[in-house]
């Protein structure tokens, strides 16, 4: 191997003779062994610091960088993965409206709504989410070049700033201005920490949506069952023909490692001490690392699970049946206690609803027939005032 001679302030350094790089790049080479080995681009042999770090640090060109990519990494991947999910979700919530099943909390039997409303909440929450990352954006969108080694801008002629955002919003195609304090820029991670809590928004909800999907769908005969998934592989090497919501579950591990980064980006941006934070690689290797992963698991929940999600109509229309809270809708009428008694009669002896009800001579069959409809259970009544 051949090798030159580079010198910096602590002295020779050894370099590859075919490799590009100077002495600090060659010692950091060295000194950090972790993680995959990146490679280098390919340049003209500069110096790094007359020519290529003229009228700026590396205080104020790390900052930024991360802001840029990250910027990028989730206007370019993230949002329009998440915003796909959202519209598959949205076009099956549609398609689904006309279908009455049981409600559920505290993973118990609850009033009716429709399947279609029970998917708008997932809608809901992914659009939510997209408006916390587009908000969060705003202030990754401001870049602390021209701060140079503390803030104060020294060494970087007037304008320098305001021209670098400008030339660095051209060529990327987003929009991105001078951080208007550049002390704040150089020192603090706030606006990684607000994107990172916004993922961390997001993560969650996609959790709760897994979770209700995986659950609705679990069986097929001895689960609830009233969602079918697609079936993508064989679930068991043991087990023939059991099919596993394996996309349910990556989602959910996906929302999972992203609520982990976000601790490790609060911890990091919590160790930034006068005009400078040593935690950004740390920050910034979470922080695109969430992003990908939200990106890349919507994309596959959307067109591996969501795109082929089916309602179990038959498994639909007899859980609903079965209900005891139909009772619900005879408040109204008859009193809390009269249709709590009914429901647990009903319960304990093993009978239809409709059979507690008539043998209480409490309604008659008309009544219940008119009053018990799930199909009317689905929003507020009207009183006559």
């Amino acid at each position: 191997m051949q090798y030159r001679i580079e010198q910096d302030t602590l002295g020779e350094v050894k370099v590859e003779a075919d490799k590009y790089w100077g002495a600090q790049t060659q010692r950091s080479l060295e000194n950090f062994p972790i993680g995959p080995q990146a490679s280098m681009p390919k340049a003209i042999s500069l110096s790094p610091n007359d020519d290529v770090n003229r009228s700026q640090s590396s205080n104020d060109t790390f900052p930024s960088a991360m802001h840029i990519a990250v910027v990028l990494k989730t206007c370019r991947h993230t949002l329009p993965a998440i915003g796909a999910l959202r519209d598959t979700l949205k076009r099956k919530s549609q398609q689904f409206a006309d279908i009455t099943k049981t409600g559920r909390t505290h993973f118990m039997d609850a009033t009716p709504l429709t399947l279609g409303q029970e998917i708008s909440a997932w809608v809901t929450q992914l659009d939510k989410g997209i408006g916390a990352i587009e908000q969060a954006l705003a202030n990754c969108r401001e870049l602390a070049l021209g701060g140079t080694a503390v803030g104060t801008g020294l060494n970087s002629p007037a304008g320098y700033a305001e021209r670098a955002a400008e030339l660095i919003s051209s060529f990327s195609g987003e929009q991105f201005v001078s951080a208007a304090n550049k002390f704040e820029a150089l020192s603090a991670s706030d606006a990684m920490v607000e994107l990172s809590g916004a993922f961390k928004r997001l993560a969650v909800s996609l959790m709760k949506i897994g979770n209700d999907v995986r659950m609705l769908a679990s069986g097929p005969r001895c689960g609830i069952g009233e969602l079918q998934l697609p079936a993508n592989e064989p679930g068991s090497s043991i087990m023939p023909g059991k099919v596993n919501p394996t996309q349910c579950e990556a989602l959910t591990m996906v929302a999972a490692q992203v609520m982990g980064n976000d601790l490790a980006v609060s911890i990091g941006a919590s160790n930034g001490q006068f005009q400078l934070n040593v935690f950004r690689p740390l920050i910034a290797a979470n922080l695109l690392q969430s992003a990908e992963l939200l990106g890349d698991a919507c994309l596959s929940f959307d067109e591996r699970c969501a795109s082929g999600l089916e309602p179990n109509r038959q498994m639909i229309a007899k859980q609903l049946q079965r209900s005891l809270m139909l009772v619900t809708s005879l408040n109204p009428h008859i009193g809390y206690a009269k249709a709590a008694q009914i429901a647990k009669d009903a319960h304990q002896r093993g009978i239809s609803l409709r059979q507690a009800a008539l043998e209480s001579g409490l309604v008659t069959e008309a009544e219940f027939d008119t009053w018990v409809n799930p199909a009317n259970m689905l929003g507020p009544f009207e009183v006559k005032l």
